[in-house]
């Protein structure tokens, strides 16, 4: 294994996002260590082209050690990881909202990318590697987001993390940022926000898809929403030796929403 090879991880890689960011990568060259939960494997697998693959619960610690270990073993230490592993949950009012959904959303999104962050800069560290990290936040965790509580709180809570986190692993030369979007689409995760709050029963927003989705838009001053590829590409230079001097940042990716 040559011990200059640069290797990029991504969780949560079989999603919308997680893909983008995989290309992106693969066109900058690095080698990559594509991961998701063991639910998403056939949509890994189809998505994954010749990269490394591994399927596990960001929620197991065990698990994760274990999945970074063998990446490590397989392709070398990643220096670059993405984490982006994570689950919207319900869409209702908090006064509404199912606590065992709650914990679930919190438990994922929270305690997953504590995990995976805390476990990958381990590895960095032991390794003498330095790097960069990135973690996936969302404009609801800036601003909060109606019928969105637990994933506003969970994503809020990601923030926090990447700025101690990076006060952390300053000293090993690990960079630790953030990206928050906004409205991302087309596909599977702009579909089921729309769907969602339209089913919502909210004085928000239309109970009709369509309209809901009208009415998101008009939200952003840029009026549309944005590509994953565009997300990707925030990630990718966040990875990158272009951002030598960032870490401790949460980047929002909004279309100029606040």
């Amino acid at each position: 294994m040559a011990p200059t090879r640069r290797v990029a991880l991504i969780t949560g890689a079989a999603g919308d996002i997680g893909q983008a960011t995989a290309q992106a990568l693969a066109a900058d060259g690095w080698a990559l260590a594509l991961t998701d939960h063991p639910s998403a494997e056939t949509a890994l697998a189809a998505s994954a082209g010749d990269a490394w693959t591994a399927t596990f619960d960001v929620t197991d610690d065990g698990a994760t050690r274990r999945a970074i270990g063998e990446c490590a073993s397989a392709l070398g230490v990643p220096t670059a990881v993405f984490v982006n592993a994570g689950v919207q949950g319900p869409f209702t009012r908090i006064d509404r909202y199912p606590l065992e959904a709650a914990r679930r959303v919190l438990d994922v999104n929270v305690l997953g990318a504590y995990t995976t962050l805390a476990v990958a800069g381990a590895a960095m560290v032991d390794a003498g590697r330095t790097g960069s990290i990135v973690c996936s936040a969302s404009m609801a965790g800036v601003g909060g987001a109606p019928n969105m509580s637990a994933y506003s709180a969970s994503k809020a809570a990601v923030i926090g993390l990447v700025k101690s986190a990076a006060k952390d692993l300053a000293p090993a030369g690990i960079r630790v940022n953030a990206v928050s979007p906004a409205f991302i689409g087309p596909g599977a995760m702009w579909d089921n926000q729309v769907a969602m709050q339209a089913a919502a029963d909210s004085p928000y927003y239309a109970d009709e898809p369509a309209t809901v989705a009208t009415q998101m838009l008009g939200m952003i001053p840029l009026r549309r929403y944005g590509s994953p590829a565009e997300v990707a590409a925030v990630v990718a230079f966040l990875l990158s030796d272009a951002a030598s001097y960032v870490t401790g940042t949460n980047v929002e990716i909004a279309g100029g929403s606040v």
